[in-house]
């Protein structure tokens, strides 16, 4: 299923004349982000995330914020988490890019959304930025 992903997103920004190499590379920064949680693997995480990223959420209908370095302390060497991600989109131009994430967490019976703000310096692109919402899905 990855690999199909990968290549609609390829075929998608290749026919908006994006390219293709571009659109792997912001994907690898991405897999890296959704297998290094579900796989406990921070490292994965440090090397897609900015190290000062924060992660903004809406909690009791009010602002919140998470430090990037406690969410990436958060997920321990080797502990795999039950949740399934897969990229939805990715749109950018020149340096900055902006990814849609979804994430099912069966064990919460939640569906995340993560919205991911990306900037590529020295040729490498990080996340820069992550908000996320989520809903309940019924039995």
């Amino acid at each position: 299923m990855k690999h199909f992903a990968l290549f609609f997103l390829v075929f998608s920004a290749v026919c908006s004349g994006h390219s293709q190499s571009e659109i792997e590379s912001i994907n690898k920064v991405l897999y890296d982000y959704i297998e290094g949680t579900a796989n406990g693997q921070p490292e994965r995480l440090r090397d897609a995330f900015d190290e000062d990223f924060n992660l903004y959420f809406v909690k009791n209908d009010s602002l919140n914020t998470w430090s990037g370095k406690n969410y990436i302390n958060h997920v321990k060497p080797g502990q795999k988490s039950n949740r399934i991600g897969k990229v939805r989109s990715i749109d950018y131009e020149g340096n900055a890019a902006i990814a849609k994430i979804e994430v099912l967490m069966p064990g919460l019976r939640r569906i995340y959304t993560d919205y991911l703000l990306l900037l590529k310096t020295n040729q490498k692109w990080k996340i820069i930025h992550k908000t996320f919402t989520f809903k309940k899905y019924p039995e």
